[in-house]
């Protein structure tokens, strides 16, 4: 049977190469004589899938030494009260700001006042095309904890493509991202950052997994609240293994990880490569709709995210036809997000070019037939 296009937000496409492997080493992982998911986290095969995960996501995000790789659970979600229980106690006022760019950063802030204060530096305004505060509008406190924000926004659609130089600001708190729905599609500017969280289910493997790249020096900070499970130090010492992991996901992020490895673009290779080809299966999508009559993007093209790109119909009642008609060829899941509606398609590395060809040529046979 073809496989369809799956442009869904998340849990989200892997790697056919992945999921052949997977299923060839589900009952049998190297003749151990068990699956992975038998296995005990704490035995030498298990141990052995996930450093070399660990040393494989080192190499593609070129993570410095100075950084420790956590794999955790609860997602972006359980990050927003995570995050604040580690690093909010840092400073005396137990402040951190917060730029809020959509769904996901409010989310963010609103949980964090659970446990200080969570002061709200810049936010978008509500123009179209929606563009983001510039840093130097920012209003930052004299010393936060620490400063939040989310780099890509998937229900807005809306990235940073350069995340900002604090230091520049005269601010020398850490930056913190939820970088969920653009992990291991572009590189992440270390020397600006001082801590990434990212749920797996969008770029590196099915939902369960959580990732935390976090700076050594913010390690030991946590709340006396905090749970000794959730407490970073705690995870960073055992190597992920305080308590008993995600290992399914793990594994599966592993092969996701080696799969990222081997690509290659235009002489380019690894991260590189997938970069490359994102920007070009965003290119190819953005262009159709800035050329169309009947579909509409209000992102403006300086932030568009190349993961995520919801778009809209001239005429709403459209909308449900277009969708039919999008399943019967194939492209599935690209009804918007019920906050906002309309439609949305999300490319993220495992979706090939082309299935963002599909797409368009749906897009083009449906703007002649509705015209």
């Amino acid at each position: 049977m073809a496989r369809p296009f799956n442009f869904s937000a998340g849990p989200a496409a892997l790697p056919l190469e992945v999921l052949e492997q997977a299923a060839a080493e589900m009952l049998d992982w190297h003749g151990s004589g068990v699956s992975v998911m038998e296995m005990s986290h704490r035995g030498r095969d298990f141990l052995s899938i996930c450093e070399q995960a660990e040393r494989d996501l080192r190499e593609l995000l070129a993570v410095p030494p100075s950084f420790r790789i956590l794999f955790m659970q609860g997602g972006g979600l359980g990050q927003n009260a995570i995050v604040p229980m580690n690093l909010i106690g840092r400073a005396a006022s137990h402040t951190a700001d917060f730029v809020l760019t959509g769904s996901w950063s409010i989310k963010s802030q609103v949980e964090a006042g659970r446990y200080g204060q969570a002061h709200i530096a810049a936010k978008i305004k509500g123009e179209r095309p929606v563009r983001l505060p510039s840093p130097s509008s920012w209003q930052l406190n004299a010393s936060p904890s620490y400063v939040h924000l989310c780099s890509n926004e998937t229900i807005a659609g809306i990235e940073f493509q350069d995340l900002p130089d604090l230091r520049a600001l005269g601010c020398d708190a850490p930056l913190v991202i939820d970088c969920s729905s653009h992990i291991a599609s572009r590189p992440i500017a270390w020397r600006r950052v001082g801590l990434a969280y990212a749920g797996a289910q969008k770029n590196i493997g099915p939902a369960g997994l959580t990732l935390v790249i976090v700076r050594d020096d913010l390690l030991g900070h946590a709340l006396p609240i905090c749970p000794s499970v959730f407490d970073y130090r705690n995870l960073a010492d055992q190597g992920s293994m305080f308590n008993t992991p995600p290992t399914y996901a793990i594994y599966i992020a592993g092969l996701t990880f080696q799969w990222l490895k081997r690509q290659t673009e235009d002489g380019l290779t690894g991260l590189a490569a997938i970069e490359a080809r994102n920007i070009a299966k965003a290119k190819l999508l953005y262009d159709c709709i800035d050329a169309s009559s009947l579909y509409r993007n209000d992102v403006d093209p300086s932030c568009r995210s190349r993961m995520n790109v919801p778009f809209f119909l001239a005429d709403e009642s459209l909308t449900e036809p277009f969708l039919a008609l999008a399943r019967e060829a194939g492209l599935l899941q690209l009804k918007g997000h019920k906050a906002v509606g309309g439609l949305r398609a999300s490319l993220y590395n495992a979706m090939p070019i082309e299935g963002v060809q599909a797409l368009v040529r749906h897009m083009h046979a449906f703007e002649a037939n509705h015209a």
